[in-house]
């Protein structure tokens, strides 16, 4: 048992620091090896930097992303496929990494919507969960050009197909409560967005950075 609760430990310390970390940090060290916060309206929203760097950009962005939230994922499966519950390490870990993304110790626990590391966690927990919260997730987010009301409809969406396809208690619990947790940290979107002040994804072009640089 006391081994059981070590890789458990060790699952929610990498998970959770990999959740911290921001992609754009990891992005501008090892792939555009420039700074990203410091770029156009100088915000980490992937509809900023889509704009500035195009899609080709923002796919290789989105890559930093997808592996920075599987890691941690497979790492958990593998620690507690140790005691034959892969299961439950990966959706384990998948939690850690959603509290990591929505608060942060590397950034003051200010965190984002976490859209990207819910629809990871739920493929690698059950893919019919996966597609479901990917679709709904996206689908609204493009529709309504806000991320966070893609994420809390994603959630939602999980958290609906989790008691439908979720074999196991423990597992089933996880999974809500990751979900869950996503749900609750973007509900305070709704009133930002009543009073206009929440930021809408852009799909323009914006190259007025590049006046800023010195050549």
């Amino acid at each position: 048992m006391i081994g059981y609760w070590i890789l458990l430990l060790i699952t929610a310390f990498i998970a959770y620091c990999f959740g911290s970390i921001s992609t754009l940090s990891i992005a501008s060290v090892f792939v555009f090896h420039r700074d990203l916060h410091h770029i156009g309206k100088k915000n980490m929203f992937f509809s900023n930097f889509r704009r500035l760097y195009g899609w080709k950009g923002a796919l290789k962005l989105l890559g930093v992303e997808l592996a920075r939230d599987l890691i941690p994922i497979l790492i958990g499966g593998i620690l507690l496929s140790i005691k034959g519950h892969a299961d439950i390490g990966r959706a384990f870990a998948g939690f850690c990494l959603v509290l990591g993304r929505l608060f942060p110790c590397f950034n003051r626990f200010r965190g984002s919507c976490a859209t990207m590391c819910l629809i990871v966690s739920m493929f690698c927990v059950d893919l019919s969960l996966g597609i479901a919260t990917a679709v709904v997730a996206l689908g609204v987010s493009l529709f309504s050009r806000y991320l966070a009301i893609g994420a809390i409809a994603g959630a939602l969406v999980s958290m609906l197909v989790t008691v439908l396809v979720v074999d196991g208690s423990l597992l089933r619990m996880l999974v809500i409560l990751t979900a869950g947790i996503v749900l609750v940290k973007n509900l305070p979107a709704i009133r930002r967005i009543a009073n206009k002040t929440e930021m809408r994804m852009s799909f323009e072009e914006d190259i007025s950075y590049k006046f800023d640089e010195k050549f």
